[in-house]
Order: C-alpha cells, then sequence, then structure tokens
C-alpha cells in the first residue's frame, strides 16, 4: 500500500511540474507581450511609471513561478522541503507585493507590518543560512 501511496505521490508532483512549467513559460511570454507593446505604443521607447511597475511585478511573478518549481523538483528528487527556498520565495513574494503597492493610499500601521515581515523574512533566512554553516 505504501508502494502505491509513493507512486501516486510521484504522480501528481510530475503534474504539478508539468503545469508549473507551462505558467512559467505562458507568464513570461505574456511578460515580453507586454514589454513589447508598451515599448511600442507612443511614446515610443518610453514607458511610464505604471507600466514600469506593472512589469516589474510581472517579473517577480515569474521569478515566483521559477523558484516555486525548483521547490518542487528538489522535493521530487530528494523527498525533503528545503526551508531556505520557501523563504526565498516568500521574501520574493514580499519584495513583489512592495515594488507594486501604492504607499500612498497606505496607512502607516500597515507599512510597519510589511516591514515587520520583511524583517522577520529577512532573520529568519539569516539564521537558516548561519545553522547550516
Amino acid at each position: 500500500m505504501l508502494e502505491y501511496l509513493k507512486k501516486f505521490e510521484r504522480i501528481i508532483i510530475t503534474a504539478l511540474i508539468v503545469m508549473m512549467i507551462l505558467v512559467v513559460l505562458l507568464s513570461t511570454v505574456e511578460l515580453g507581450w507586454i514589454i513589447i507593446k508598451d515599448v511600442m505604443t507612443p511614446p515610443v521607447i518610453l514607458l511610464e511609471i505604471e507600466e514600469l511597475l506593472e512589469i516589474f511585478g510581472l517579473f517577480l511573478l515569474v521569478l515566483i513561478g521559477i523558484e516555486l518549481l525548483e521547490m518542487i523538483k528538489i522535493y521530487l528528487e530528494e523527498n525533503v522541503i528545503h526551508v531556505e527556498v520557501v523563504f526565498m520565495v516568500a521574501m520574493i513574494a514580499v519584495g513583489r507585493k512592495v515594488v507594486i503597492l501604492d504607499v500612498k493610499k497606505l496607512p502607516s500601521l500597515t507599512l510597519i507590518g510589511i516591514a515587520a515581515i520583511i524583517l522577520a523574512l529577512s532573520l529568519g533566512y539569516y539564521l537558516i543560512k548561519q545553522n547550516r554553516k
């Protein structure tokens, strides 16, 4: 029974990898299309702030997808989840959120909360790296 469960788990993980590859590929194509479209619209070659924020947000979203793909791949190979990769995905996700936020519209307490999350993730990542040494 345990053998069937392992095979089932492997099939699901492989399906997740295939789907994640498809999502990362499509989001990369979408990012390329948005860049081309934004560069070709007047004023040509110049990008507005909103366009830049959208591009940076999508760029970081593709990076999150790549990191998630790496995490799934490592789990498939080693049957263990590396906490470093999870922290890296979380830091990229929070970084993406910070890049696309309009800080003028947020209450100061929310900004303090985001800063606390960034600090906690950074400290956690540092401690994990120190523990590995």
